[in-house]
């Protein structure tokens, strides 16, 4: 009777330690780590849920104008000729009296994303306006999967660096 309780007892532990096994990584679903749709919708989303006041949020509607960035203009949004990118646009006041702009960069499949922030970082002209300019503190480049981000603002520069950065976790 003792080996028989043994024998029992072994056997439910060792289908409890089977059971309670997590799955091969191999079996998970592989998560996309690049955001979803054109910049055009992803710049609408940035600027829908940033944590701006209501002032910002109406220029936008009606001041600002998105640019397409070409190999022809990308010196002057990113600072830099020769960045290899897939698609780019930029977004800047019409008329304003900050400085402001939000460039959004889709990279080619493949590309060194950690160099293409680096080059921007580095390039990336915080005065490039007359009379104007915004503080070198305040230009913020970053990535989330294939889409870099540069900002440079010195009023709104975080809250739409959040809103970006929120866009991951959707």
């Amino acid at each position: 009777m003792k080996k028989l309780h043994l024998i029992i007892l072994t056997l439910v532990l060792v289908f409890s330690f089977t059971g309670c096994q997590s799955k091969g990584a191999d079996t998970s679903p592989v998560e996309n780590k690049n955001l979803e749709g054109d910049l055009e919708s992803i710049l609408d989303k940035i600027y829908e849920t940033a944590d701006v006041d209501d002032s910002f949020k109406d220029y936008v509607k009606d001041g600002m104008q998105t640019t397409e960035i070409t190999a022809e203009n990308v010196k002057y949004y990113l600072g830099k000729e020769g960045i290899e990118f897939e698609e780019a646009i930029a977004s800047e006041p019409l008329i304003n009296v900050h400085a402001y702009s939000l460039c959004l960069v889709r990279v080619k499949e493949g590309a060194d994303v950690e160099k293409i922030k680096s080059d921007i970082k580095e390039n990336a002209d915080p005065n490039k306006w007359i009379c104007v300019g915004v503080d070198p503190n305040n230009v913020i480049v970053d990535n989330v999967g294939d889409v870099v981000i540069l900002i440079m603002s010195d009023e709104d520069g975080s809250a739409l660096h959040d809103a970006f950065l929120q866009l991951k976790e959707k």
